[in-house]
């Protein structure tokens, strides 16, 4: 009988401040609950949930941290969507731990750049084209700041992105992103023309989505991640080498 028991694994029981996190994150997922609508003080749901205050804060922690709650200027909870770059850069970090390397990158760019690069062509607007080229100008002027274009390359593809209109594809390529474009960094410093073939890429992706050519959007995004491919090798480095925390400054700050 002893033994028979003891095949069964204990019931771990939600804390109550789990509980509570959960219930809000209910409302809020069902749509209930909409961004910008107030959750109430933390007064009012102890009051609700019957719990102290103590309680309410670590669950009202838990909901900021993955960003469905905010505090307003009044100190008031309000309800709100996770911002893009919290989540890449959370998804960013468990990238690192698992010690993807550069090779896995390469390969899910070519897949994801290329297909952000077609959808951009064909829904570009005026709007995305004119910051597309504010970035080319800057970068055209900083071939010789190797950090500052890598900066700029990073913001290039996040812009040609959001031009796809398609949240899904931003919210799925920018992890990765993070990751892979600031590696841009390392091979302007020690490839002579890596500058200016990079800025020359960008021009041609740029005449494409204005005259609205997938085909050649498609094309010049194809040459430019395989170009960085060949910049990356040449800068003496590995493919099969995991991701160094170094190329990831800005996921190690706190989202939040």
């Amino acid at each position: 009988m002893v033994a028979a028991l003891e095949r069964f694994d204990k019931i771990e029981v939600a804390s109550a401040y789990q509980l509570v996190a959960d219930a809000i994150e209910r409302e809020i997922m069902s749509g209930r609950m909409r961004p910008g609508d107030s959750v109430g003080t933390e007064a009012a749901l102890c009051a609700q949930f019957g719990v102290n205050r103590s309680t309410v804060r670590e669950a009202i922690r838990v909901l900021e941290q993955s960003g469905l709650v905010r505090r307003g200027a009044d100190r008031r909870l309000y309800a709100s969507l996770p911002r893009y770059s919290g989540l890449s850069s959370r998804i960013s970090r468990a990238l690192i731990l698992h010690e993807v390397t550069f090779r896995e990158l390469w390969a899910t760019a070519r897949v994801l750049e290329i297909a952000a690069a077609e959808q951009a062509a064909e829904n570009a607007d005026a709007a995305i084209i004119a910051l597309l080229e504010a970035n080319q100008a800057q970068a055209e002027a900083a071939q010789d700041d190797p950090a500052r274009l890598s900066h700029l390359d990073t913001e290039f593809h996040q812009l040609l992105a959001k031009a796809t209109r398609n949240r899904v594809l931003e919210l799925a390529r920018e992890p990765a992103g993070l990751l892979f474009f600031p590696t841009t960094e390392l091979i302007v410093r020690r490839v002579p023309e890596g500058a200016g073939r990079l800025v020359a890429a960008h021009r041609h992706l740029i005449d494409a989505l204005k005259a609205g050519d997938a085909a050649q959007a498609a094309l010049w995004m194809s040459r430019h991640i395989a170009d960085w491919r060949k910049g990356f090798e040449r800068a003496g480095r590995d493919l099969d080498e995991p991701v160094e925390r170094v190329y990831a400054r800005s996921v190690l700050r706190p989202p939040y």
